[in-house]
């Protein structure tokens, strides 16, 4: 190990770090626009304890950190992260069915829920079929449509925060908002549970094929995207403002404007960050001067040293991975939940024992401090 190795370098390269880790990775390779430079380290924790024990180091040192799911609805610099970019790995992609509930890691694809939903006939997560991403970046965005979002199936979720350690809140203390929760930015997900109630099996198979008919019919689904780009406007729709701006096929470089979808911009091949960020600028600016309003991007942006005009900028700046999804019918998605003080966040305390991502936990203060109570980790939650 290198004399002056920074706390973090220090950590991966530790034996004992349940995790892979890759130095200076091309996150092209890790998102679904398949754009994006290296990072300084993309690390795949398996386990909690490498997990909080990675982003805690990094928030000590003052490292930048993100976790990035399976990279859909972000687009990264040219130029890369200079931090670490994480992904949840092997504990964290759990699912299971409990009685009335399916208790899911966080880094399980949504996809698998609502295959698993299919296959015990359980509704409500039609709405989600043939949605790319993380259950842990489907809850940050709340991911859903009009009508349905995975806010309303949530009956807990846990979290970790540095300094505050293990976090657990029903799903009625979250804040669902339309493409946005309550969580906060250094706030990682690990772990939820979701509501499953036995449906009619062929109507939940007629609601999932008419869903996903539509999602192929006005969706460019063959091309690499992020999803949607930019947010529905209050009782508008961004695809048809784009459209009717004319700049439904106008291209920078390898990006294109998608002729399926207006708030589509798919990588034709070889587009760069900069091209995406060029159009998307096109593209706003069209809009603004057709109809007067200013489009805020969902899509998070990864890298870049400036951000989007302050205005339009979205909410959360790239924290963490998101599903990417898309109203067939363009209408704006309202409100969801209610606003919820942080007081209503139920922090672990107390000495509570739990078991998360197949391992024992043991909150030992009401800061929310944790120590393993399995034998096979130290008190600082990595293996032994």
């Amino acid at each position: 190990m290198a004399r002056h190795a920074s706390p973090v370098q220090s950590l991966l390269v530790d034996g004992r770090f349940d995790g892979d880790v890759y130095a200076h990775e091309p996150l092209s390779r890790h998102t679904t626009y398949r754009i994006g430079g290296p990072a300084r380290f993309f690390v795949r924790a398996n386990s909690v304890g490498a997990l909080t024990g990675l982003v805690d180091v990094c928030a000590a040192e003052g490292t930048p950190w993100v976790v990035l799911g399976r990279g859909s609805n972000v687009l990264v610099a040219d130029g890369g992260f200079p931090g670490v970019a994480i992904a949840l790995g092997r504990d964290f992609r759990t699912l299971r069915f409990d009685g009335d509930r399916f208790v899911v890691g966080a880094g399980a694809s949504l996809s698998s829920v609502v295959q698993e939903a299919f296959k015990r006939a359980i509704g409500g997560f039609e709405f989600a079929v043939g949605t790319p991403g993380t259950i842990g970046g489907a809850l940050r965005m709340n991911a859903g449509t009009a009508d349905e979002w995975i806010g309303q199936r949530v009956v807990s979720v846990t979290t970790y925060r540095p300094g505050r350690g293990l976090i657990r809140r029903r799903g009625d203390e979250i804040a669902w908002g339309y493409r946005v929760s309550s969580f906060a930015a250094d706030e990682v997900i690990l772990e939820c549970e979701l509501a499953a109630e036995a449906a009619d099996p062929y109507r939940v198979r007629d609601k999932m094929e008419g869903n996903l008919a539509r999602r192929k019919g006005c969706q460019p689904l063959s091309e690499p995207t992020c999803g949607s780009v930019f947010k529905n406007p209050e009782g508008a729709s961004a695809g048809r403002l784009i459209e009717a701006a004319g700049c439904k096929g106008a291209e920078v470089g390898g990006a294109r404007v998608s002729d399926v979808h207006g708030n589509f911009i798919v990588n034709r091949g070889g587009a760069s960050a900069a091209d995406v960020r060029a159009l998307m600028e096109r593209v706003r600016a069209a809009v603004l001067a057709s109809a007067g309003i200013e489009l805020a991007p969902e899509v998070r942006l990864l890298g870049f040293e400036e951000d989007f005009p302050a205005t339009a900028r979205g909410v959360g700046d790239v924290s963490a991975d998101a599903s990417a999804d898309a109203d067939a019918d363009g209408v704006r998605i309202g409100e969801r939940g209610r606003a919820v003080p942080s007081e209503a966040n139920a922090v672990f305390a107390g000495g509570v024992d739990g078991t998360l991502a197949g391992e024992r936990w043991r909150v030992s203060d009401g800061e929310g401090r944790v120590a393993f109570a399995s034998e096979e980790h130290g008190e600082d939650g990595r293996r032994g």
